[in-house]
């Protein structure tokens, strides 16, 4: 199966009556399974797509297939859904909540969705585990490293199964041994079995991806696959 499928998509703004065309009929398929890492310079695109892949904007034109969904056919209840369940992002500056432990905020997901029980639990400390965490469930992010806030927010990314992560700039803020941590743990994730979108301006954590798409102009101007 896929897990995205990008079929001739569009999507233009109108800023002070002027036409602004972020993306001109981009088309890819990101299979179940890859590491795919979107690329290009400043105004090419990259966080349109970004939005558009996360359900938080809607193409002009053209279709997108998140899994089995046409997510361009869907109302904005059913658009909040499919980001609450199948997809799993994580953000440049963590975006956790402050007041929670690693623990809880690693159940926030399952909490908005009223999914929080005791299997649900374990599973989130198994996932505190994976990435390292497990002696730090009680810990608030003011109590932890960048790089240990990451871990819990790729731990939150994956608690709802999702088609895929969608990782905006996920080292971003990170320095360059933590950075090199943060993608092993991605590229870890990957070999399990994982699908990762990853967004980023720096071709070395591009390079850490089995295939980059670049966008100029908002068209694909290149589609490299790196390694199978």
């Amino acid at each position: 199966m896929l897990a995205a499928k990008l079929e001739h998509v569009a999507k233009e703004y109108v800023l002070k009556s002027e036409t602004v065309r972020a993306l001109r009929g981009v088309s890819f398929d990101v299979p179940e399974g890859d590491f795919v890492a979107i690329m290009g310079a400043s105004g090419s695109g990259k966080s349109t797509m970004l939005n558009l892949l996360g359900c938080l904007d809607r193409p002009t034109r053209g279709t997108i297939h998140l899994g089995h969904d046409n997510v361009t056919t869907l109302d904005d209840a059913s658009l909040s859904t499919i980001r609450a369940t199948r997809i799993g992002f994580v953000f440049q500056a963590y975006n956790l909540i402050q007041q929670l432990t690693v623990i809880e905020n690693i159940e926030v997901p399952l909490y908005y969705q009223g999914n929080l029980n005791r299997n649900s639990r374990d599973r989130c400390v198994e996932l505190a585990s994976m990435v390292g965490l497990g002696d730090r469930l009680d810990h608030r992010p003011t109590q932890l490293s960048g790089g240990q806030q990451q871990r819990v927010a790729i731990a939150r990314s994956l608690v709802n199964d999702p088609y895929f992560i969608l990782a905006d700039e996920p080292t971003g803020n990170l320095d360059s041994v933590t950075t090199a941590e943060i993608l092993d743990l991605l590229d870890r994730l990957n070999k399990e079995g994982r699908t990762i979108i990853l967004v980023t301006h720096e071709n070395d954590v591009g390079e850490r991806s089995k295939r980059i798409i670049r966008l100029k102009d908002g068209q694909l101007e290149s589609d490299q696959r790196l390694r199978n």
